[in-house]
């Protein structure tokens, strides 16, 4: 058999494809600074010794594995950072503050589709700059728009220099809008998140040929990402407002169900139990807690002379009046008819006494209209407070007692049940 030549490899080169074999293992392990033992210069490179030419391919190479590896972990932190938000709009303040290590602008906004997609509604912007053109209130139809053709593509759309564009699209109004903004250069990236298109993100500059193919790579590494976590967002914020409408909607109708419909103040349920609650915590803090029963004085004779509606007019003008009249911290609820129940937190004696007779006057004055004349009202009432860790119905009681006295003492006036502390 005939021996093949063998090709002889200078000492040197030898030692230089060594060396390479141990940068080329640590920059695969991430450490490029190996790349500097590397042949980096092209005007160094012999042309006609491959050990020259390798060593510059391979350094060029490094340099491009580290600027990708750089941008990588830079989509990693930003990724990690807008993560961490739930709603829509906190994401999109989260791209606005960190995308800017990876792509320049003076702007980003955001735009939605409609459900059926048939338009385009500008949802959110910031800038570095006031007196935005393009805000919430502008919206613009999708059909015939250029959007519609980078929204089947995909794909990021480039457009450098915006004037020019206007003048080949001069019917385009959002580029009126935006060039009177002082931008000059945009980025258009479609949001699609599992097959669904959402809508648009959009970088701009106020300098033109801002945009190169490199931003263009970069966004569709993490537009994916991106849109996934917008349409999360906006499925949680559309989540959390619906529950906060069944949250105002259920103390709405809680309130309601503790408000007597005619009156407005509290009914004979809700005004009962927080008395119990306040007799509760008296007990525990040793303290007093003062209630007044009255009754409008010669009701019947209102629905009789002068109708039920009056009656009823009577009723609510009453109740709301000797709420106003109460204390910041009083209540007042109807507790049957013509009857109501108000209740005095911390009241001695003498300021139950002094709100009874406030009380008195302050509905002795009223004068309700009615088919040209007027109703003069009064009241009767019957003042207790509470002692011993009393119980509601039988403060109630004994108040009841005081009211009935009033009653057989002429009306309009109050009068004060017996008690140990009231003596």
């Amino acid at each position: 058999m005939k021996r093949e030549a063998s090709i002889a490899i200078p000492d040197g080169d030898l030692q230089r494809l060594e060396a390479y074999g141990v940068a080329i293992r640590q920059i695969r392990s991430g450490q490029f600074l190996a790349r500097q033992c590397l042949s980096v210069s092209g005007s160094t490179v012999d042309p006609a010794n491959p050990v020259d030419v390798l060593g510059y391919e391979l350094a060029q190479l490094a340099q491009w594995l580290e600027l990708r590896f750089g941008e990588f972990r830079k989509i990693l932190e930003v990724s990690e950072e807008i993560s961490s938000e739930l709603f829509a709009e906190k994401v999109l303040d989260r791209i606005y503050q960190t995308f800017s290590s990876l792509i320049p602008y003076d702007r980003i906004g955001c735009a939605l589709l409609s459900e059926n997609g048939q338009r385009l509604s500008a949802y959110w912007a910031r800038a570095s700059y006031e007196n935005l053109k393009i805000n919430k209130h502008y919206t613009a139809d999708m059909a015939g728009s250029s959007l519609e053709t980078t929204l089947v593509s995909g794909k990021p759309r480039i457009i450098n220099d915006l004037e020019e564009y206007l003048f080949y699209h001069p019917d385009s109004v959002s580029t009126q809008l935006i060039l009177a903004e002082g931008i000059h250069s945009n980025l258009t990236c479609p949001l699609i998140a599992n097959g669904k298109p959402l809508g648009f993100l959009f970088f701009s500059s106020c300098q033109t040929n801002t945009y190169r193919d490199l931003h263009h790579d970069i966004f569709l590494q993490i537009a994916g990402q991106v849109s996934v976590l917008i349409e999360r967002s906006l499925l949680y914020q559309q989540l959390f407002e619906v529950n906060r409408q069944l949250m105002e909607a259920h103390q709405q109708l809680k309130e309601q169900s503790m408000h007597d419909a005619l009156t407005g103040v509290l009914n004979r349920g809700a005004i009962f139990e927080l008395l119990n609650s306040h007799l509760c915590e008296a007990g525990r803090k040793k303290r007093l807690v003062a209630i007044i029963m009255a009754d409008l004085d010669h009701f019947k004779d209102i629905n009789d002379n002068h109708g039920h509606l009056a009656g009823d007019a009577v009723l609510h003008t009453v109740a709301t009046t000797i709420e106003k009249t109460l204390r910041g911290y009083d209540h007042v609820g109807r507790y049957g008819g013509e009857e109501f129940l108000i209740i005095l937190s911390e009241a001695d004696v003498q300021t139950a006494c002094e709100v009874a007779e406030r009380v008195r006057q302050t509905v002795a004055a009223l004068a309700v209209p009615c088919d040209g004349d007027v109703i003069r009202l009064s009241l009767r009432q019957g003042v207790a407070l509470s002692y011993d860790d009393e119980r509601a119905d039988r403060l109630i009681a004994r108040a009841d007692a005081a009211l009935y006295l009033a009653k057989q003492e002429g009306r309009n006036c109050y009068r004060l049940a017996p008690s140990g502390i009231a003596k």
